[in-house]
């Protein structure tokens, strides 16, 4: 799927299409997910609906083959004095390597992550995060993910693995019909 250099992902507000449905077989790495979203978003690292979430915002930067989000954390995720808690560290790239399964049209739930924390993340002060793919067997993705400061110093970095899930058989019960 092609997409323009910092063209933003769609978020998950728009109604669900009962219409439009995957024509790909179950047996494809993952399930075609164009189409099924919530009718809004309270995920607390994206969600616009969540008036306590992070409301990250990423986009794709098809030239460097990456997602990438810029943001700055307050005084509320604090861990150490002046710098965040590793728990929102963690959920940052969580839900960074997250957005990769949408290169693919798939709902992946993360499975396992590991982070490494190299140097203490600052508050209040400019960061990104970026994510990549690494590789794609079947329904597990493993995906890649770095929070970095300012000067492009890596501060934190993780790897996920997601397995591939069909949202109509796990999520049905919480779409409005």
């Amino acid at each position: 799927m092609a997409r323009k250099k910092s063209q933003a992902v769609p978020s998950s507000q728009t109604r669900l299409s009962k219409t439009k449905l995957s024509k790909r077989s179950p047996s494809e790495a993952g399930h075609d997910t164009r189409y099924i979203q919530l009718q809004k978003n309270y995920c607390f690292g994206c969600g616009t609906n969540n008036a306590d979430g992070m409301r990250l915002r990423f986009t794709y930067d098809e030239d460097r083959n990456c997602f990438v989000c810029r943001f700055r954390l307050g005084k509320r995720y604090t861990g150490p004095p002046g710098h965040c808690h590793g728990g929102i560290i963690a959920t940052i790239l969580d839900e960074a390597m997250g957005k990769v399964n949408k290169l693919r049209h798939v709902v992946a739930l993360t499975s396992e992550i590991t982070v490494r924390y190299l140097k203490p993340v600052p508050l209040k002060q400019p960061l990104r995060v970026e994510s990549r793919e690494k590789s794609v067997r079947g329904r597990k993705h493993i995906n890649t993910a770095e929070i970095l400061n300012e000067k492009g110093e890596v501060l934190a970095r993780s790897e996920g693995l997601f397995i591939a899930i069909d949202p109509h058989r796990m999520f049905a019960r919480f779409v409005e019909r």
